[in-house]
C-alpha cells in the first residue's frame, strides 16, 4: 500500500453495478466513483459485501480494484476489500490492491456456513 495517513469521515462501500448478463456495468461503475468525488466523499471502498464480492470471480475482484484506482486517478483514495474465505485467495487480493495503488485493504476473517455445518450434525 501507498505510505499515507488513512482518510476519515464518509468513507461509503460501493456497490458493483452489474448488466442484465450478470457482467460488471464499467460504466456506471465509474460514474459512482465521479458521484462520490463531486460529493466530497472521504475515501471510497471497492469489492467488499456490498459489492457483490461474493459473487466476483478472482479476476473480476482484482480488476474492480485496478478499475478503481484508475478511474479515480489520486481524486479519492481507494480501500479494496480483500476477503476471501481461502487465505490464499485474501493475500492474492491484498497483493493485486497494492501492486494498483490502492491506500489500504480490509478483509474480514472467513465466516462459517451455518448451511454446511448444519449438513454435518
Amino acid at each position: 500500500m501507498k505510505e499515507t495517513h488513512l482518510p476519515s469521515g464518509s468513507i461509503p462501500a460501493l456497490v458493483t453495478p452489474m448488466l442484465a448478463d450478470g457482467a460488471i456495468d464499467w460504466t456506471s461503475f465509474h460514474a459512482l466513483i465521479d458521484w462520490h468525488v463531486e460529493a466530497g466523499s472521504n475515501a471510497i471502498v471497492v469489492a467488499g459485501s456490498t459489492g457483490e464480492s461474493a459473487m466476483l470471480t478472482m479476476d473480476e475482484h482484482k480488476r474492480l480494484i485496478a478499475e478503481a484506482v484508475d478511474h479515480a486517478a489520486d481524486r479519492i483514495p481507494i480501500i479494496a476489500d480483500a476477503g476471501a474465505n481461502a487465505t490464499s485467495e485474501a493475500i492474492e487480493l491484498t497483493r493485486a490492491a497494492q501492486e494498483r495503488g490502492a491506500i489500504a485493504a480490509q478483509a474480514l476473517a472467513a465466516t462459517s456456513d451455518p448451511a454446511a455445518r448444519d449438513r454435518e450434525r
